[in-house]
């Protein structure tokens, strides 16, 4: 059985935050994504998570300063430390909310990069993953590497399903898996149901939205469907991160998910 988990970052924000975990158990998800966690004490997540009976399933390291533009931190060069103090924050709500993964965010390369650039970049990368490899795998955490694509996010380091199947090689570590958003392969480099299968092993959590828009996943060019049939053959137990935005009030757009748990009513 296919289980959805809800982002709040993106759905139910005709609510406050907080709000948000309630009205996500009250439409039927079982679980709750989001982008990031730290303007809230970890405790009053938990007990928001506790009271609406969520499991928290994923969230991601701090990005560094988001507000001006920066996507993360783990390939940036000259800002190890800076990456190193966030594992210890993200590891800190992970342990208090339960969350057994969280995603450790590339970052951005600068506008027109060159081979040796980009070359250090990932030099950086790989390192900073073998570091919060080690000290996730302490306290029983997955990190998870995405690839997202240039589209939505111009310049980000990684963007290619095989240059993250790569990187899951080089970094050597069980606990290093791949964030696998359907939205973001679609973009990049299509024959989902292939890359599903050829990277299945590797696979820590997936994420959907409907393609080319990212709004609800009944509307554009992907059949979600069938993509559920086959991770379920593959004997999937994870988590399905429903990461779109709605086309309009969030509840109203759920009729999708019906046959997997969620009430539009």
């Amino acid at each position: 059985m296919i289980r959805l988990a809800a982002n709040l970052s993106m759905l139910f924000n005709e609510h406050a935050f907080i709000d948000r975990f309630a009205a996500a158990a009250e439409a039927g998800f079982k679980g709750v994504e989001y982008l990031f966690p730290y303007a809230f004490a970890a405790e009053e997540l938990r007990h928001a998570l506790a009271e609406a009976q969520l499991e928290q399933v994923l969230f991601n390291l701090p990005p560094g300063d988001w507000d001006a533009g920066e996507r993360g931190l783990a390939s940036l060069p000259g800002r190890e430390g800076e990456f190193r103090d966030s594992l210890i924050e993200g590891l800190r709500y992970a342990e208090t909310l339960n969350c057994p993964r969280i995603h450790a965010i590339a970052g951005l390369l600068p506008q027109g990069a060159d081979a040796d650039t980009v070359a250090e970049h990932h030099a950086i990368y790989i390192s900073n993953l073998r570091y919060a490899a080690r000290e996730a795998a302490k306290v029983g955490r997955d990190i998870l590497i995405e690839p997202i694509n240039t589209r939505d996010m111009p310049g980000f380091f990684l963007s290619r399903q095989a240059q993250a199947m790569a990187v899951l090689e080089e970094v050597g570590a069980d606990n290093v898996k791949l964030q696998f958003d359907l939205y973001h392969c679609q973009i990049m480099d299509g024959d989902l149901l292939r890359h599903l299968e050829r990277q299945f092993s590797a696979i820590g959590h997936i994420q959907i939205a409907g393609v080319p828009t990212r709004h609800e996943p009944d509307v554009g060019e992907v059949h979600y469907p069938a993509l559920f049939e086959r991770m379920g053959t593959l004997g999937y137990s994870g988590w399905v991160g429903c990461e779109y935005r709605p086309q309009a009030e969030t509840r109203a757009g759920l009729g999708w998910g019906k046959p997997w748990g969620l009430t539009d009513r």
